[in-house]
C-alpha cells in the first residue's frame, strides 16, 4: 500500500475510539442528587413505579422513572448496576428466577430462606424495603364458556386435553417458575404452545385463537374477560408479594428518599392493585394519574399531575430519535467510509472487513441490544451502539463498491498524469464513488430509523415508547403516533438524501452514474 493511503487511513483507530467515547457518554445522564426508579414493561410495574416516583417528589427530592425498561433480569441488573435506585419486584420471581441458586433455595426452612435471600440481595448492594401489601401471583386461565365445555376448573384437568392451544407472555415461556417446571410438574403434553405478548394472549382468548393463557392474579382482564382462573391443585407456582427494593448505597446518598420509599410498604392490597390497572387498561387513564390519585386517597399527597399532550409528546420522540439516529450515523460514516476505502485498495483485508461487518448485520437486534447492556448501561447507550454497528455494512459495501466500480483507463489515466496515491483518492476516486456512497448512508439512515424503534424496550426513548406502550394497552392511536412520525422520518431522511446528491455531486457525475 502506497505512503498516502496510509496517512490518509491512519487516523481510523482514533476516530473509532471517539465514536465509543461519545456513545459511553451519552449513556452517562445519572447524577447523584437524583432518584433514578425503575419499573417493568408492564403495566402494572408501570403503575408502581409512578407511586415510588411520587412518594420521593413529595420529599422535595429530584426523581425520574425510567418506565418500562423491560423485562425482569434487565430492571434488576439496572438496580445492582446503580442505573436506578429502586422498583417493585416480586418475591416468587427473586426466589425462583433472578437469585435461583442452590445456596439459597437449599432446605424448606422458610426463616432460612428469607435469611438467605437478604444475605443474597447484600451481595448486588441491595436492600429488601418490605411488602407494598400485595401478591401478583402466576395462575392459568380460560375463558368460562370454554372451561364449562371441557370441564376445566385445575390444571391437572389440562392432561386429558393434548390438543388445546396455549399461548403464555414471552417471559413465562422461558423463566424456571413458568412453562418448563409447570409442564414436569403437572405432565402436560400440549405441542401448541407459543410465546406472545402477555396483553395480546387475553385477546387471543377472547376470538378463540387460544384456549389457555398464563394469568396475573392483579390483572383487570381477568374480569373484564370473565375468565376463569384454574386451580393449582399441586400447589407449583409459589407466592409473589410486591416487595420495594433499593440499593443499599441510597441510604447513605439520600437516607431522606429510603424514607420516602418505606412509605409504600403496606400501602397497597390486591383489590387497590386491581382497580388501579382497571383505570389503566380498562378505562384508559395513565399510570400517572392513577398513581396520583391513590397517593391522594392514601396518604394525602397532593401532587401536580399533568399528562404531556400530544405535541409534546411527538417534539421530545422526535428529538429521542433523532440524537439516537443522527449520533450513530455521523459514527457509522466517520468509521466505515475510511473502511471501505481500505478494503477497495487492499483485496484481502476488505474480504474480511466485509465479512465482519456483514456479520454483525446478521445478530437479530434485539439480541444486539440486550447484549449490549453489560457494557453500556440501559439507556441510549446500547442503542446507540447497536444502530452504530448496523449502519456500517451498508456504508462499507458501497464505498467499496463505488470505488472498485471505476474504470480500469480512468485509473491508468490519473497514474500516468503523475497524480499521487492521495490526490488519485480525493479528486478522482471518491468524486466518482460519490452517488454509490451516498446511497449506502441513505440506506443505513433509513435502517436505522426502524431499527430505533427497538431502542424503547432498553429505556433509550424516541418513536418505540409510544408504540411499545399502544401493544401494552392495546390502544391503536397510541401505536400510530409512534408508528407514523417513523415512516414520515424515514421519508424524510431518504428526500433529504436525494437532495445532498444534486447539492454535491456534479450533475456529469451524477448522469454517469444513473
Amino acid at each position: 500500500m502506497s505512503h498516502g493511503l496510509v496517512t490518509l487511513t491512519a487516523p481510523i483507530p482514533r476516530l473509532l475510539a471517539l465514536c465509543i467515547l461519545a456513545l459511553l457518554l451519552s449513556a452517562c445522564t445519572r447524577t447523584d442528587d437524583k432518584v433514578a426508579i425503575g419499573s417493568k414493561r408492564f403495566t402494572e410495574g408501570v403503575v408502581l413505579g409512578e407511586v415510588l416516583s411520587g412518594l420521593v417528589a413529595d420529599a422535595g427530592i429530584p426523581v425520574r422513572h425510567r418506565s418500562a425498561l423491560g423485562g425482569t433480569r434487565i430492571v434488576y441488573n439496572a438496580l445492582v448496576s446503580g442505573e436506578i435506585d429502586a422498583y417493585v419486584e416480586y418475591s416468587g420471581t427473586l426466589l425462583h428466577e433472578v437469585l435461583a441458586d442452590a445456596e439459597l433455595n437449599a432446605g424448606s426452612d422458610a426463616a432460612l430462606t428469607r435469611e438467605g435471600l437478604l444475605a443474597r440481595l447484600a451481595e448486588d448492594g441491595i436492600r429488601l424495603g418490605g411488602s407494598l401489601g400485595f401478591e401478583n401471583n402466576f395462575a392459568l386461565g380460560v375463558t368460562k364458556p370454554r372451561a364449562a365445555e371441557l370441564g376445566l376448573s385445575r390444571i391437572s384437568d389440562l392432561v386429558g386435553h393434548p390438543n388445546l392451544r396455549l399461548r403464555f407472555g414471552t417471559e413465562f415461556m422461558e423463566r424456571a417458575d413458568g412453562w418448563p417446571g409447570l409442564q414436569d410438574a403437572y405432565g402436560l403434553r400440549q405441542r401448541d404452545v407459543r410465546g406472545i405478548e402477555h396483553e395480546l394472549a387475553y385477546r387471543a382468548l377472547a376470538s378463540g385463537d387460544a384456549d389457555v393463557t398464563d394469568l396475573y392474579t392483579t390483572d383487570a382482564e381477568i374480569a373484564y374477560y370473565d375468565l376463569r382462573t384454574l386451580h393449582d391443585d399441586r400447589n407449583y407456582f409459589p407466592h409473589y408479594q410486591a416487595w420495594l427494593l433499593y440499593r443499599i448505597d441510597l441510604e447513605q446518598r439520600l437516607p431522606a428518599a429510603v424514607t420516602a420509599l418505606k412509605r409504600s410498604v403496606g400501602l397497597i392490597d390486591a383489590s387497590q392493585m386491581i382497580r388501579l390497572n382497571a383505570a389503566v387498561k380498562i378505562d384508559g387513564r395513565s399510570e400517572g394519574e392513577v398513581a396520583s390519585e391513590l397517593l391522594r386517597d392514601e396518604l394525602g399527597i397532593d401532587l401536580d399531575h399533568n399528562d404531556e399532550g400530544l405535541f409534546a409528546r411527538l417534539l421530545r420522540n422526535t428529538l429521542e430519535h433523532t440524537i439516537l439516529v443522527g449520533v450513530s450515523l455521523t459514527a457509522a460514516v466517520l468509521v466505515a467510509v475510511p473502511l471501505g476505502i481500505v478494503a477497495a485498495h487492499r483485496r484481502r483485508l476488505g474480504q474480511l472487513v466485509l465479512g465482519i461487518v456483514g456479520i454483525a448485520q446478521t445478530i437479530p437486534a434485539l439480541a444486539l441490544l440486550v447484549f449490549m447492556i453489560p457494557f453500556f448501561g440501559i439507556g441510549a447507550g446500547p442503542a446507540l451502539v447497536a444502530l452504530f454497528l448496523y449502519s456500517l455494512l451498508p456504508i462499507v459495501r458501497n464505498t467499496h463498491a463505488g470505488i472498485n466500480g471505476i474504470s480500469t483507463p480512468l485509473r491508468e489515466a490519473a497514474e500516468a498524469l503523475g497524480l499521487p496515491p492521495a490526490a488519485r483518492l480525493m479528486r478522482i476516486e471518491l468524486p466518482l464513488a460519490m452517488p454509490t456512497i451516498l446511497t449506502g448512508i441513505k440506506t443505513a439512515a433509513v435502517i436505522n430509523v426502524g431499527a430505533a424503534t427497538l431502542g424503547a424496550l432498553i429505556g433509550a426513548g424516541g418513536y418505540g415508547q409510544p408504540i411499545l406502550t399502544g401493544i401494552r394497552l392495546d390502544d391503536t392511536a397510541l401505536i400510530l403516533e409512534g408508528a407514523v412520525p417513523a415512516a414520515l422520518f424515514a421519508l424524510a431522511i431518504s428526500w433529504l438524501f436525494e437532495r445532498a446528491e444534486h447539492a454535491v455531486v456534479p450533475r456529469g457525475i451524477r448522469a454517469r452514474s444513473g
